[in-house]
């Protein structure tokens, strides 16, 4: 976590000298579920929501190709986990690094990107019904507990960026790390999706 916290650092510091780089903002809600797997059961929660906001930069590598890395505040978790009135609600340090595509389109640009993402859990609680017990409490972290803190996965995004700088797009974030803290054959994923709306500080 910190070698990538360090490299993103060190991409942003680097990526200060050129001209053309772009910082943003950007924030949104997000749309998250938890697949769990137990005794062999595959379930996926009901849709929770919740934000995703934080900080981007735009690299230039090519004509119209760029690195993004991002660090974002991102809400996860899902409702009635395990068919039973519980939820989990996760909040995630996110640093995502995409590879940008943003062919001109019109006045301002298309902008497709792909790449991983790793985050760190800050907090969470379980809240709600379990089996007849109205429960809640803080989220457990490391092996042996409820889940581990840190989480991987893929991700993908679409959108439009205006030429005065605002951008609206879409997200998708796909877990692919177990990150179920007991020591079985049990899983627990996170999934997201949502919208993002945004604004790109410097040159075009």
């Amino acid at each position: 976590m910190k070698k990538l916290a360090l490299s993103v650092a060190a991409m942003l510091i680097a990526g200060a000298t050129f001209a053309q780089v772009k910082f943003g903002v950007t924030a949104g809600p997000s749309f998250s579920s938890v697949t769990t797997k137990v005794s062999g059961n595959k379930e996926t929660s009901k849709m929770m929501t919740g934000l995703r906001a934080g900080f981007t930069a735009d690299i230039p590598l090519a004509d119209e190709f760029y690195v993004q890395p991002s660090l974002l505040y991102v809400g996860k978790g899902g409702n009635d986990l395990r068919d039973v009135d519980l939820r989990s609600r996760i909040h995630y340090l996110q640093l995502p690094i995409n590879f940008m595509y943003k062919p001109e389109v019109g006045a301002g640009n298309l902008f497709i990107g792909l790449g991983p993402y790793i985050a760190y859990g800050l907090g969470g609680k379980w809240e709600g019904d379990w089996f007849g017990t109205n429960i809640s409490r803080d989220i457990e972290w490391g092996d042996g507990k409820d889940l581990k803190r840190l989480d991987a996965g893929a991700n993908f995004q679409v959108g439009y960026e205006f030429p005065m700088g605002f951008n609206v797009g879409l997200f998708t974030d796909l877990g692919l790390v177990n990150i179920e803290g007991a020591d079985n054959d049990n899983t627990f994923k996170n999934t997201s999706f949502g919208l993002s709306i945004g604004y790109k500080f410097g040159g075009r």
